[in-house]
């Protein structure tokens, strides 16, 4: 079953750099309570703390397993009095992710949500069964065969009145009967 908790953490120049690394690891004092569990780790925003320095820029770096290797790219430049939030939609599937404050003071505090799940599969689990629901009441979706005759024979004499031409030929005045007349000769 999946599970979802609040992730927050806080950035500042004491403390400018924060790993979210939930791999077990070989510490046995470390006692991981989610051993064998998928997670992925969603960053929603990121936003300065109200003891920001006005006109400081703060610069937040992250650093991740990309497609190709690892990705180090700012993702949010943030100054009190401009621009004191971001909004971010920002997921990372594959531990570890490293959140620096390149430049500033901050505080920079980074909220998202942390996704655990038994078995990642789980999801696409869920999602075959919304399809089985959708598809589950397929007797009201049943029609008299007699009907559908009634349906297509309708949009026939529809074509046929639309494409049949005018029962009328002669022109409506003189003048198209002049221009008849001359392409006749």
């Amino acid at each position: 079953m999946a599970e979802e908790y609040l992730y927050g953490v806080t950035l500042n120049g004491e403390k400018n750099t924060e790993v979210w690394d939930p791999e077990p690891k070989n510490d046995e004092s470390d006692s991981n309570q989610h051993f064998g569990v998928d997670q992925k780790l969603i960053i929603k925003m990121a936003l300065l703390g109200p003891e920001a320095k006005a006109g400081e820029l703060n610069v937040l770096q992250v650093e991740a397993m990309g497609l190709k290797g690892p990705i180090k790219i700012p993702i949010a430049l943030l100054e009190m009095g401009k621009t004191s939030q971001i909004i971010l939609d920002l997921s990372f599937p594959d531990p570890p992710v490293t959140f620096t404050l390149i430049k500033g003071s901050g505080p920079v505090h980074i909220v998202g949500h942390n996704l655990l799940a038994t078995h990642m599969d789980e999801f696409e689990d869920m999602e075959d069964e919304e399809v089985e629901v959708d598809n589950f009441d397929d007797d009201d979706d049943e029609k008299d065969p007699e009907d559908e005759d009634e349906e297509d024979d309708e949009p026939k004499k529809k074509k046929n009145k639309v494409g049949a031409p005018p029962k009328n030929n002669k022109p409506a005045n003189k003048n198209q009967n002049q221009i008849q007349n001359q392409k006749k000769k």
